[in-house]
């Protein structure tokens, strides 16, 4: 049995259509699974059970990129074919079923609106799938010791990022408090490192996790924290799929679509969505909620 999974360019959106595979890897047992997504996120599925492949859509100009995926796919007989994308190749494949999600829904979680492509009665949680070799390249970023709050003080957008030295601050005050003997471990992408550089100097104790390019080995790193708080971004999300207790802090974005999805993960968002609105005492208190 072939199922072909289309999902989304971005890592975020990416974590929050994973639920959708989980269900499918859950409900056809038997299955093989082909994955289309973009570069950045393409390493978010390199565990997933009964794997065919990962393709990663190559964007072209005037969309030639769809046809050649449709050229990748045309010769295979899928008996699944799923469409987070609403690509018009869907419809010209050899498919035993079709599954294009719909418009957007404004209204609800980006997740429900994901899941409402299966006509699920509920909204499928995203899950990521981590191997023994992402959990084991993880030890060595998060060793053995004590708590470990995990800190991501970097988002795609200047309006979505929480002033660095307020991190600081944050993180000094919690370690006064709840986290009291805690470690403390920055994440982020590429580049980012230079990006937080006031923040790595205020805190030069802190395990340092940037650039790593296996997003899996990012999610089994971050499952051995305690706990999390950043920004509105992918590593929101990865966090919180994970099951780590999470806290996102929220400027111009709407949470009611966006915020990390799942029973650990809370967000708190800035007055008039002016991230710069939200105080250090704001994020602390709210971050009480999801210290164990």
């Amino acid at each position: 049995m072939n199922i072909l999974f289309i999902t989304n360019t971005r890592i975020g959106d990416a974590i929050l259509s994973s639920g959708v595979l989980h269900y499918l890897v859950e409900t056809y047992p038997d299955a093989r699974f082909t994955v289309v997504c973009g570069r950045l996120p393409q390493t978010l599925f390199a565990a997933v059970p009964r794997l065919a492949r990962v393709i990663v859509l190559k964007k072209r100009r005037f969309d030639l990129h769809w046809f050649d995926l449709w050229r990748d796919l045309k010769g295979t007989r899928w008996d699944v074919v799923v469409d987070l994308r609403r690509s018009f190749i869907s419809f010209f494949l050899n498919a035993g079923a079709r599954y294009v999600i719909g418009p957007a829904n404004d209204a609800v979680h980006r997740v429900q609106h994901l899941s409402s492509v299966l006509r699920l009665d509920r909204a499928a949680a995203p899950h990521v799938f981590v191997a023994a070799r992402h959990e084991e390249a993880a030890r060595s970023l998060i060793p053995a010791g004590p708590p470990v709050l995990a800190l991501a003080p970097i988002a795609a957008a200047e309006e979505k990022t929480w002033p660095a030295d307020r991190f600081a601050a944050l993180a000094a005050e919690l370690r006064t408090g709840p986290c009291a003997g805690w470690r403390i471990a920055l994440f982020g992408g590429p580049g980012d490192d230079v990006k937080a550089a006031p923040l790595i100097a205020a805190l030069p104790d802190a395990l340092k996790i940037f650039g790593e390019a296996d997003l899996l080995t990012v999610a089994a790193a971050l499952r051995n924290c305690a706990a999390f708080i950043g920004n509105d971004s992918g590593l929101a999300h990865l966090a919180a799929a994970v099951g780590l207790p999470t806290l996102a802090v929220f400027g111009p974005s709407d949470p009611i679509r966006y915020a990390p999805f799942g029973d650990k993960a809370r967000f708190l968002q800035a007055p008039n969505r002016d991230i710069t609105g939200l105080s250090v005492m704001d994020v602390a208190a709210a971050a009480r909620g999801i210290v164990p």
